[in-house]
């Protein structure tokens, strides 16, 4: 089945403590169903010093559940995504205008 959400998407939180905010997606795992978005679910890991890099705290994006995620349509809302046929060819589309992706 094609990808309704993929690399490089524009994305909006709907559930979670991240609700409402929006990232780029950065990287998708379609056999575990999550993605990794910038700014979204951020976890603090802590790093143990060595002679190249310095130690400490460090951001990192967690992955984040494929259906907590909506495309962000041409206004700046949340749609859904559909697929239609144009030109011989599948191509995805935003539900709320029908705008092609």
């Amino acid at each position: 089945m094609a990808a309704k959400l993929r690399k490089g998407d524009k994305v909006i939180v709907l559930a979670g403590k991240d609700k409402g905010k929006t990232g780029e997606i950065s990287s998708v795992d379609p056999k575990a169903g999550k993605a990794v978005v910038d700014g979204v679910n951020i976890a603090i890991r802590h790093q143990k010093q060595s002679a190249n890099s310095q130690g400490g705290r460090t951001p990192k994006a967690m992955p984040i559940d494929l259906s907590n995620l909506a495309i962000v349509d041409a206004n700046g809302k949340a749609s859904r995504v559909g697929f239609r046929m144009e030109d011989d060819k599948k191509v995805r589309f935003a539900k709320t205008t029908g705008d092609a992706i």
